[in-house]
This record gives structure tokens, sequence and C-alpha cells, in this order.
């Protein structure tokens, strides 16, 4: 299994254009450290790769899916248009949520 290094983090934090600090660095080593001894410990369980991989996390879950011919009615834009404080045509206007100043 591959270690994890502070070459290898710097590199990749490099390529992602994050940079990281030397102390993120240490952060991240011991973050992958940590992931490290527990698949150590995972993969010492007798039997592990004769276990069926989980699909869902309840035992019991169940889906029913509607037939594909099965058409409905949709709710008319115009309707919910009217849920909307500002829009122009079938388009929505919502405040900016990301970087910068607010416009």
């Amino acid at each position: 299994m591959m270690k994890f290094t502070k070459e290898l983090v710097d590199n990749y934090a490099n390529k992602l254009l994050i940079g990281l600090t030397e102390e993120e660095n240490a952060l991240v080593l011991n973050e992958f450290d940590i992931i490290d001894q527990n698949m150590e410990l995972i993969l010492k369980i007798p039997n592990i790769s004769e276990v069926e991989p989980m699909t869902h996390a309840l035992s019991d879950f169940a889906y029913e899916l509607r037939d594909d011919d099965e058409v409905e009615e949709s709710i008319p834009v115009v309707e919910l248009l009217q849920n909307c404080d500002s829009y122009e045509g079938r388009e929505i206007s919502v405040p900016k949520v990301v970087g910068g100043k607010e416009v």
C-alpha cells in the first residue's frame, strides 16, 4: 500500500492549485495516516474478501420504480413561478451565493 509523504501531498496540492502551509500539510498527512491505520485493521478481518458489498445501509430497504410508460401530469410553469420573488420568462433570479460582493 502506498504511503503518503509530505512531497506527495505538496505535489497534489499544487496540481489542485490549493497550496498548503507546513501546518496544513502535516494535518493532511496525519489524516491519511489515520485512514491507513483503519484500512490495515479492516484488512485483518478474517474472510473480508468474501463479504458482499452493501448497497444500502438498511437491510429491509425497498424501493418501487414507476413504469416508464406511466405518464403523470406536470405542474404548469406559471404556477411554479408564483413561488418566486423574481423571474423573467421561465428563468428565475436568485441571489449570488459564491464569492465576491452581492450584485
